[in-house]
């Protein structure tokens, strides 16, 4: 568990993701290769995710993909500057909801390091709501996308 919990301006300070774009609310543990963190951000009517006044299931990807971002920056140290990464695929993802916004309270936010070297990760995770899971899949992710042109001329 981290002590305290990661706020949302401790987040906010560790990804590229300002403003109402930051989603998650705190992250409240994480190991070398989990993390799990709070939302509350589907509720707000102003959530910049939302179209035609509903946040479908789908947006949860995002909300992972910040958890995600949190974790590698937690990995990286406090002294190391926030790096941009890329979601560059996401496969097996089930929706067992239609949309988040109408579910009151906190969503929990997990993400799992499966395999990665320092440009390459591939996280798997789930988004849930009082015990009940919303969507969960797999995502690939590479923190450098300028190395890609490196690695393949």
């Amino acid at each position: 568990m981290l002590t305290p919990p990661l706020d949302h301006a401790g987040i906010a300070a560790r990804i590229p993701h300002q403003g109402s774009m930051c989603l998650l609310d705190a992250a409240v543990d994480w190991s070398e290769s989990t993390i799990s963190c709070r939302a509350i951000s589907h509720t707000d009517p102003a959530n910049p995710l939302r179209a035609d006044g509903r946040l479908g299931a789908a947006n949860g990807i995002e909300y992972a993909a910040q958890a995600m971002a949190i974790h590698g920056a937690l990995l990286a140290g406090a002294d190391a500057p926030p790096r941009q990464g890329y979601l560059t695929s996401v496969r097996s993802v089930s929706l067992h909801v239609a949309r988040l916004d109408d579910l009151p309270g906190e969503l929990l936010v997990q993400a799992e390091r499966l395999s990665g070297d320092a440009n390459h990760i591939l996280y798997q995770f789930s988004l849930s709501h009082a015990g009940r899971c919303l969507l969960d899949g797999r995502a690939a992710v590479v923190l450098d996308a300028a190395a890609l042109t490196k690695e393949n001329p």
